[in-house]
C-alpha cells in the first residue's frame, strides 16, 4: 500500500523556493513515480486560490489519480479548536491547526511540511498528539519532505 503523505501550502511552495526546492523537487519525483498518494485538502486548494499562478498550477502537472482529496468538516474544525483551547499554539495558526486536524482525522501515515514555527516543530508536535491521545485520535506524524524521500542504500 503507498504511503499516503498530507501535503500543506508551504509544500507547494517548496517546490518553487531555493531554499526547500531540491527536497520537494524529490518528493514530488516519489508521487511522480507512484511512489506515493499525496492527500490534499479543499483548505489547501483555497489557499493555493492566493498563491502566483506558477504556484496554483503546481498540482494540475500531475495526474489526478495521484491525489486523495479530504474536506473540511465540524469534527475537524472542532479539533483544530481544541489545539488552540489547549494552547498548543495561538490563534493566529487555526489554519495549521485545521490543516493538522485534516491529517490527524482521515488518517494519513504523515503530514509533510516546511513550516518550522507552527508544525514541524518538535513541542508543538508533542502537544498536537497529546490533544490527539486525549481524545481519543491517533498520534500524527509530522515531517519536512526531506525526511520522505529516498536516499536508497
Amino acid at each position: 500500500m503507498k504511503q499516503r503523505i498530507y501535503i500543506d501550502t508551504s509544500v507547494v511552495g517548496g517546490f518553487f523556493d531555493e531554499e526547500f526546492k531540491e527536497a520537494t523537487h524529490q518528493l514530488f519525483e516519489r508521487l511522480k513515480r507512484d511512489e506515493v498518494r499525496f492527500v490534499i485538502s479543499d483548505l489547501l486548494e483555497l489557499e493555493l486560490i492566493q498563491a502566483p499562478k506558477h504556484v496554483s498550477n503546481l498540482l494540475l502537472e500531475y495526474p489526478s489519480d495521484r491525489f486523495e482529496r479530504v474536506e473540511l468538516t465540524q469534527e475537524i474544525i472542532d479539533l483544530a479548536d481544541k489545539y488552540i483551547s489547549e494552547k498548543v499554539v495561538g490563534k493566529t495558526s487555526l489554519e495549521d491547526c485545521r490543516h493538522i486536524a485534516l491529517a490527524t482525522i482521515n488518517r494519513v501515515d504523515v503530514l509533510a511540511s516546511w513550516n518550522f514555527k507552527h508544525i514541524v516543530n518538535l513541542e508543538r508536535i508533542k502537544g498536537y498528539n497529546s490533544v490527539n491521545l486525549r481524545l481519543g485520535y491517533a498520534n500524527i506524524e509530522i515531517r519536512t519532505p526531506q525526511e520522505l524521500v529516498n536516499y536508497g542504500d
